[in-house]
């Protein structure tokens, strides 16, 4: 319930994302007997909420949300930064799983930047991703992982301009819409690290889901978000003002937010003295 009221709350313009997010934790957790872990991959543009959501995530499982001991995450540039100590990260990384997930079956592992990280170092937690009653005494099935990638983002926003173009609205794309060609353009992407994965091969990701490119009027739910947040009254004349800062493409409708949301905290404090 937290999860559902959460997204609905504070994440805009992606439908498919609470729908899906939602479905697929609430499925997974009341499941007591799962054939294999949830693996959530989520693509999209900078700022559209990739990170928030997984943050939302945390929080509706784990006590003390991302701060909890059974919350892992890696940042592909700072945990995974030599192409060529990959087989020693491959390592690394196995043992990392099995110590954590040993410790507590119901773990949380998020892994970031996908989109930079070295292709074929993923493909290394395919063991634990299968479908394995045990794998030298270890059961990863209560186990959840989430990716972050910015691959993707392009045919997302190619699928939600010829909704746009056609005069169909956002909240008439369905997963059908994109999921397929989704992972496709994923897989076939080598500039990103699921670069031709077994993990996208083998079918052991659950559900590839794409985050919209943010339209002006969600730039300003943003805005009046976090004013909110810091305790302030909204001004609409300032929550225009940062909206209109922004810069949108395609250059000529000027439809979505190059950057999602993610400056909009900084530009609040342009306006205000805190």
């Amino acid at each position: 319930a937290a999860l559902q009221e959460n997204l609905d709350k504070k994440l805009f313009g992606q439908h498919l994302v609470s729908k899906v997010v939602v479905k697929a934790v609430r499925g997974f957790l009341n499941n007591t007997n799962a054939k294999k872990p949830l693996a959530l991959s989520l693509h999209g543009w900078t700022g559209t909420g990739k990170n928030f959501v997984s943050k939302i995530v945390a929080e509706s499982i784990y006590k003390r949300g991302l701060q909890s001991k059974y919350v892992h995450q890696f940042v592909a540039t700072l945990h995974f930064p030599h192409a060529h100590s990959i087989n020693l990260y491959k390592d690394q990384l196995q043992s990392w799983i099995r110590g954590n997930v040993s410790i507590c079956p119901r773990s949380l592992f998020i892994f970031d930047e996908m989109d930079k990280m070295h292709a074929g170092l993923i493909d290394s937690i395919k063991p634990f991703l299968d479908y394995y009653e045990l794998l030298d005494g270890v059961s990863y099935r209560q186990a959840i992982f989430i990716f972050l990638s910015n691959a993707g983002a392009e045919k997302i926003t190619e699928v939600a301009l010829d909704f746009w173009r056609n005069g169909r609205t956002r909240e008439d794309i369905q997963l059908t819409d994109i999921q397929n060609a989704l992972s496709v353009s994923v897989f076939n992407n080598k500039n990103s690290g699921f670069w031709h994965s077994t993990l996208i091969d083998r079918n052991l990701i659950d559900y590839f889901i794409p985050f919209l490119p943010l339209e002006y009027k969600h730039v300003k739910m943003c805005v009046r978000v976090e004013i909110e947040s810091r305790g302030y009254t909204v001004d609409e004349d300032i929550v225009s003002r940062i909206a209109d800062e922004m810069t949108y493409f395609p250059r000529e409708e000027r439809i979505y937010s190059d950057k999602g949301c993610k400056t909009v905290d900084a530009k609040l404090d342009y306006y205000y003295d805190f």
